[in-house]
């Protein structure tokens, strides 16, 4: 099979026409979609409503960033489960465990608990977040083989995530802002749990399981590859951009008595950076992947540093705009060279370790920004992407000879 599309899949110029003409490629990529789009709402679900029922966005993002620590030390080790035994069989019961958490942290604020308990189900709600972008990726990896579209498919599925972070900030706000503060999380956790198990049933598409003991030695190397400890690096910056955008762009609508623009200004964010992927994925890109990266994060590094001087809602749109563009061609690339990097039986584990890594920037995030948005002036919170990109880009151009795949 993976030969056929391969051979099938040789023009010089792939596009997303040919992509999309993969066979059985549909039946993974609508449950796919469905099931990812609760990702885009359970933070700021949760920095929404904790901050209704305690007042203070330090709280809000805190409880938060424990979920995201929680999803990031957790899904490397899904992502090896899921390699070693299948995507329906971690799938299933890792859906079942988030949506009961998801709702029993929603409970709990409302109730008015002690802190201490929402951080304590905060732990599980993030560690059982399924980690549906991964296991898409590896069923592209599975099916294209060595097709020049798998640069394609990275593309794709990176505008198929900033859809994701259109669609879902967008949503839980006008749930958690016209309906109840509590309707964000609920429909997370309501849409996890139909998406989730909707794409468990998808079986003919998902990695083969392979058990040799050639298999299991690669699975153990996916974090040892050196690459992909710098490329985990550079997704940790751009998670600081997620985190600090979503406390950062709360707190200054709600500065100037407009809370309701906080999901457009995320939405013109993601949408910069969804644009910029589909623009990134029509093109056939001739340089080397690890320069192309440098170059991509250098320009996100440049526009997060200005994200602090804005003093307008025209400005901070064109300002995030400018950042979401920048981020897609980091992403892509990022993916695109962890995937040649890292065999097979150990791709899904190497996924997650960079969705790991968005997810525990993601927390640093929002966590330091709720405390600079409580304790200084409404968007003191954007300084948070500004040092971790800026962190990152060093970290990058000091160790890029690292990400040059060999052959």
């Amino acid at each position: 099979m993976v030969a056929t599309v391969a051979q099938k899949s040789t023009s010089p110029r792939p596009g997303y026409g040919q992509l999309l003409r993969t066979p059985r490629a549909w039946t993974f990529l609508l449950p796919g979609f469905a099931a990812r789009q609760p990702f885009g709402m359970l933070t700021l679900s949760i920095v929404l409503l904790v901050q209704h029922t305690t007042g203070s966005y330090g709280a809000a993002g805190a409880i938060a960033a424990t979920t995201g620590v929680s999803m990031a030390v957790s899904a490397p080790l899904a992502g090896r489960l899921t390699d070693r035994h299948g995507q329906r069989a971690v799938l299933v019961p890792v859906t079942l465990l988030h949506t009961l958490s998801s709702l029993t942290l929603t409970a709990l604020a409302l109730a008015h608990a002690p802190l201490w308990t929402l951080f304590a189900v905060a732990v599980p709600t993030g560690a059982t977040v399924p980690q549906i972008g991964p296991m898409v990726r590896a069923r592209w990896s599975t099916t294209l083989g060595k097709s020049p579209l798998t640069s394609t498919a990275a593309a794709f599925e990176s505008v198929t995530d900033e859809f994701t972070f259109v669609v879902g900030p967008l949503l839980a706000t006008a749930l958690c802002t016209t309906v109840t503060p509590a309707a964000g999380l609920v429909a997370e956790a309501a849409l996890t749990l139909a998406g989730g198990l909707l794409f468990a049933a998808q079986r003919r598409s998902q990695p083969p399981v392979v058990r040799t003991e050639r298999t299991r030695a690669r699975r153990e190397s996916a974090i040892r590859v050196p690459g992909v400890q710098v490329l985990i690096v550079a997704f940790f910056g751009i998670g600081t951009v997620f985190g600090g955008m979503q406390v950062s762009l709360a707190a200054f609508t709600e500065s100037i008595g407009r809370p309701g623009l906080n999901g457009v200004l995320y939405g013109v964010f993601a949408g910069g950076n969804m644009l910029s992927g589909i623009v990134c994925g029509a093109i056939a890109w001739q340089g080397a992947p690890h320069r192309r990266l440098l170059g991509g994060y250098t320009a996100l590094a440049l526009a997060a540093s200005l994200l602090w001087t804005s003093d307008s809602v025209l400005v901070l749109a064109g300002l995030g705009l400018l950042v979401g563009v920048c981020i897609a061609p980091a992403l892509i690339t990022g993916y695109t060279l962890v995937g040649d990097m890292v065999a097979g039986g150990a791709r899904t584990e190497a996924f997650t370790w960079l969705t790991g890594a968005v997810a525990l920037g993601q927390a640093t995030a929002i966590t330091a920004a709720g405390q600079l948005e409580d304790h200084f002036w409404a968007g003191a919170g954007f300084l948070v992407p500004m040092t971790g990109t800026l962190l990152a880009v060093l970290t990058l151009a000091a160790l890029r000879s690292r990400l040059t795949v060999r052959r």
